[in-house]
């Protein structure tokens, strides 16, 4: 008996790590050598490609694909039918395979709000919120508002979720953060 569950109509490959605790739902497919770590929970309609990395506490909605080198660090979030992409340059004739895969990494609690897309090769940092509908097509700094088309900052988010006033002080949990080089970063 496993310390995780499966959802019968769902499909797991040989050669596949996962936590305990985790959550496979229904008509999902995760593929060899994906490595999922504990207390995770997929959807509906996932399907986690190849050598996928994915930390603890991950909450994939349904109807995501996380493709060969996208990596989710702890306690990311991906909304609902969100988009990750792995090769800027996709031709049908000509594939490239995984060498010519873009790595695509997001940070710790960071969340992608539904229908959001990720194009490859960007890293979007720890904390940050990716408004529904957005595309990122650049680097996200840590605890970013990251909203539009392309998506472009319009704030600063706290660790718990709340957008952040001008003075960097959340009004729900208390957080005090400053700027830095990695966008924000909290003040202890």
């Amino acid at each position: 008996m496993s310390d995780y569950f499966v959802h019968p109509t769902s499909v797991v490959d040989d050669d596949v790590q996962i936590g305990e605790g985790t959550k496979v739902w229904h008509f999902s497919h995760i593929q060899s050598g994906a490595r999922i770590g504990k207390n995770c929970s997929f959807g509906q309609n996932v399907n986690v490609s190849n050598n996928v990395i994915i930390g603890d506490g991950v909450k994939v909605q349904n109807n995501v694909s996380l493709y060969e080198g996208v990596e989710l660090e702890d306690y990311v979030f991906c909304g609902p039918s969100c988009v990750f992409t792995n090769d800027l340059t996709p031709r049908a004739k000509y594939p490239k395979g995984h060498a010519g895969y873009k790595k695509t990494v997001v940070e710790e609690g960071a969340s992608i709000g539904a229908n959001a897309t990720v194009v490859c090769g960007h890293k979007v940092g720890r904390w940050a919120l990716i408004g529904a509908g957005a595309v990122v097509a650049c680097n996200v700094p840590a605890h970013a508002l990251m909203l539009g088309v392309p998506a472009r900052r319009k704030g600063w988010v706290c660790e718990c979720g709340e957008i952040l006033s001008e003075d960097l002080i959340c009004k729900k949990c208390g957080r005090k953060y400053e700027e830095s080089s990695e966008g924000l970063k909290e003040v202890k």
